[in-house]
């Protein structure tokens, strides 16, 4: 039985940020203003001014595993701000910073089995992060190239000066790999040249997954494969390939497709020859161990392995984007490790800020680190001190207890798929799919755009039926959760580790209703009439 749920209060008449966003809501029924959260809930006040409990699934989009307002957080976040730390206090050493970046690189030794440490360049977001991974990879491609360029211009000097003075010649054979049926030394050269400054102004590339989301920012929308939030953008910024996730090979096919060679005209004993040489051109290939927006999709253990293998061939470097799945919510602290999946870079954010602080982190290996972004790339709001005292804290409780916050994601998160895959076994109609691991879940309901219910065909027809599934969760029984942005037909389910068994079984009830009401298409009883 359905318990009578208070109707959230409405908002006022008045609204000047994002008025669309908040009619939008509306539509779905999830226009709802929350006023206290703590642990796993939310409260937003009805007609009288009471609170009503809200179960928080949601757990602000992977932000939230320590929970709302944890209480350990709170007193450090209090304890900085009683003692006054600085927050603005730019181009300056930050000792609490380097704690955070060195308690990191502790994890990812452990997790990795390998000593190369990552530098670490802090930001305020996870799409921040992103760019600045990007940025740094760009500045890495840049100087090889820089690089390259010089050693072409060196050896062609070589070759001039070897014919010169007679030591060596250039023979028929050279000529012809550059399509030249006559000439000498200062023919080939200038082909060479033209043909290498041809290569040598092509634009970086960038290899993403089809069904990846890396953010809305400027850059990083563009490595994000839903067309929606890209497409509208796509001239401002470097363009991404995308790699379909199912077929074996397309990694390196993608490479491949993408692979620029330069000449290099060289001395070899007395003969000039022309060898060629590899020109970076792809930037970078950037993975979601599990895409959060594109569905809870998890990268497949052989897609991973083809990823590493490949890039590693191609010298091409790899970001592991950790913002989601990352900081424990899989069970362990990143998604990719179990995977296999070793990064060039990682990104990581959300819980990082343990729910307080806006802050994130991209890491980068020695041996891909350019000390010049340094002077190149910063942030007003980095790197301060409140906020890498929050993630120290954040840390220690991840790491506390030979690491019980990891265990209990896992043993949480089995107990909370058990549910959903029980929902599939007895709505197979409904159920399309369950996805995910540890507390970072989705649940696929089966297409709608045919049903015989019109006000679900024509949720489904325009793309917000997850949205109404959410908003009727959220009515009838007082549950969180949205969609995925770029599959709409799954809910996300990522509470915090804390969740209980009572908060469980109150999803699993009203999943198991709005189930019911999707098999028999009871338009009254969605409504709640």
């Amino acid at each position: 039985m359905e318990s009578a749920v208070t109707e959230p209060k409405a908002a006022g008449p008045v609204e000047l940020t994002e008025p669309h966003l908040r009619e939008t809501l509306a539509m779905a029924g999830l226009d709802v203003e929350y006023v206290r959260a703590e642990h796993n809930t939310l409260y937003y006040l009805d007609e009288n001014g009471e609170e009503v409990p809200v179960v928080d699934f949601t757990g602000g989009y992977g932000s939230l595993l320590l929970g709302h307002n944890n209480s350990q957080i709170v007193a450090r976040a209090r304890e900085a701000l009683d003692g006054q730390v600085p927050v603005h206090a730019q181009f300056a050493p930050s000792s609490h910073a380097n704690a955070v970046a060195f308690r990191l690189n502790e994890i990812l030794r452990r997790e990795l089995g390998s000593d190369e440490p990552y530098f670490a360049i802090f930001a305020n977001s996870g799409a921040e992060a992103i760019e600045a991974a990007v940025k740094h990879a760009e500045l890495d491609r840049v100087m090889r190239a820089g690089v390259l360029a010089a050693q072409l211009a060196a050896h062609a000097e070589q070759a001039r000066a070897a014919v010169s003075a007679g030591t060596a010649e250039v023979t028929a054979g050279a000529l012809a790999q550059l399509g030249l049926k006559e000439g000498g030394v200062a023919e080939l050269l200038a082909e060479a040249e033209r043909r290498n400054a041809e290569q040598m102004a092509r634009p970086p590339v960038f290899l993403a997954l089809e069904g990846g989301f890396h953010g809305k920012l400027m850059g990083s929308v563009q490595l994000t494969h839903n067309p929606g939030f890209r497409t509208p953008f796509s001239a401002l910024a470097t363009q991404a390939r995308f790699i379909p996730l199912g077929r074996r090979g397309a990694v390196g096919e993608a490479l491949a497709a993408e692979r620029a060679v330069v000449f290099d005209i060289v001395v070899d004993g007395s003969e000039v020859q022309v060898a060629e040489r590899d020109l970076p051109v792809v930037c970078a290939l950037l993975v979601e161990p599990i895409q959060g927006e594109g569905g809870i999709v998890e990268v497949s253990r052989e897609l991973a392995e083809e990823i590493g293998r490949e890039c590693q061939a191609a010298g091409c470097p790899v970001i592991v984007d950790e913002i989601q799945s990352g900081m424990g919510r899989t069970g362990s602290f990143l998604a990719s490790s179990s995977l296999g999946l070793r990064g060039d870079y990682y990104t990581l954010a959300k819980s990082l800020g343990g729910g307080i602080a806006k802050n994130s982190v991209m890491l980068v290996r020695q041996s891909r680190y350019r000390r010049e972004f340094e002077m190149v790339h910063s942030s007003t709001f980095a790197k301060d001190a409140f906020s890498s005292l929050i993630a120290q804290k954040v840390l220690d409780i991840l790491e506390a207890d030979g690491g019980q916050v990891y265990r209990l994601a896992t043993e949480r998160g089995n107990k909370l798929k058990s549910v959903l895959l029980a929902l599939r076994e007895e709505f197979p109609g409904v159920v399309k799919d369950v996805r995910g691991r540890g507390l970072m879940l989705g649940l696929e309901f089966t297409d709608q755009t045919s049903a015989p219910s019109e006000t679900f065909r024509g949720f489904a027809q325009a793309g917000i039926l997850g949205y109404a599934l959410a908003g009727y969760l959220l009515k009838r029984h007082r549950v969180r959760t949205f969609p995925t942005a770029s599959a709409v037909s799954t809910l996300r389910f990522e509470p915090s580790v804390y969740v209980s068994d009572a908060e469980i079984d109150q999803l699993a009830a009203a999943l198991r209703a709005l189930c019911e009401i999707l098999r028999d298409q009871d338009e009254a009883r969605f409504f709640g009439s």
